[in-house]
């Protein structure tokens, strides 16, 4: 079976200035793997529609909303743009692409609820968006947004796991109240955003599994399912998101784990495994060097299909 790939052409648009690791070069690397010839039979494209004002206020409250549309107007009027953060910056069209990825974050849900499976082409990606705070490169958070959308669905419960890299604070910090989520994220610690220590454990609702770098690969690989499973004792969800980060490669610039995409192949399978015929949707995080992205990505779709 073919895995439906959920884009908007508009995630294109954001641009953070030169040398920046979020380029826009990510999107385009993603789309012509996935448009490989050898992958047809695997992938089932759908566009989404921008997300809307109401699926955003589900997570992000109505005066953030405000204060970034109001600098993405002064962007487009040609104010220049505005640094959120160190790294985080909304610049002309920015806003369009950030709408666009919640976007398809939204509509990889009901694909996925459809279908099955999905994954989205989310960029800018979201799992470091706190309520009110945009940071590391992460303005929405998609990934939560997404849970909602599920929930208002019919999904009661959701299980959202994270193999970025980095340590999905926002995504955390959003749910950790929430027992009809549980998160799992596995990291390099200490590495940014500095949380995610295995003490941390909201309402008994988040795993987190931290790492140093460097490690044999298939000590991350047997983690990161151990913590799942964990996750999983005495719970059972009604759907699967997966914030998946391909910067937790070997040789991504941003991180020091030592994963192969073949890992990345591992993961999903087990993970489909341990969801029998319940929805599996990935959403795409980090990932900055083109080639690793682009495989790391092709990995998981194929092994969604």
């Amino acid at each position: 079976m073919s895995t439906a790939v959920v884009w908007n052409l508009a995630c294109r648009h954001h641009y953070a200035g030169a040398g920046h690791p979020e380029r826009p070069q990510r999107f385009e690397a993603v789309l012509e793997a996935l448009r490989r010839p050898e992958l047809a039979g695997h992938v089932r494209w759908v566009e989404a529609p921008a997300a809307t004002r109401a699926a955003i206020e589900r997570v992000h409250p109505a005066e953030y909303i405000d204060m970034l549309e109001g600098l993405a107007a002064r962007s487009d009027g040609g104010g220049g743009g505005d640094a959120l953060d160190a790294d985080t910056f909304l610049g002309p069209r920015s806003w369009e692409s950030v709408l666009a990825s919640a976007g398809v974050a939204l509509a990889a849900v009901e694909q996925g609820m459809e279908q099955g499976r999905a994954f989205g082409i989310t960029r800018p990606p979201g799992h470091h968006a706190l309520a009110e705070r945009a940071m590391g490169f992460c303005f929405l958070n998609n990934v939560v947004l997404a849970a909602r959308h599920a929930q208002a669905l019919g999904c009661a419960r959701v299980l959202i796991v994270d193999w970025d890299v980095h340590h999905g604070n926002g995504t955390q910090a959003l749910v950790e109240r929430d027992p009809s989520v549980r998160f799992v994220s596995m990291h390099q610690h200490p590495w940014y955003p500095g949380t995610g220590a295995a003490d941390e454990r909201g309402v008994g609702n988040v795993f987190n599994i931290p790492r140093p770098g460097g490690l044999p690969r298939a000590i991350y690989a047997r983690d990161f399912l151990a913590g799942v499973d964990a996750a999983l004792t005495s719970w059972s969800p009604d759907i699967l998101l997966i914030s998946a980060g391909f910067d937790s490669l070997a040789g991504d610039p941003l991180g020091e784990f030592t994963l192969e995409p073949e890992d990345i192949t591992q993961w999903t399978h087990s993970l489909r495994e341990r969801m029998g015929t319940r929805p599996v949707v990935g959403v795409l995080e980090g990932g900055y060097r083109l080639d690793l992205l682009a495989a790391g990505v092709v990995a998981h779709v194929a092994a969604l299909s």
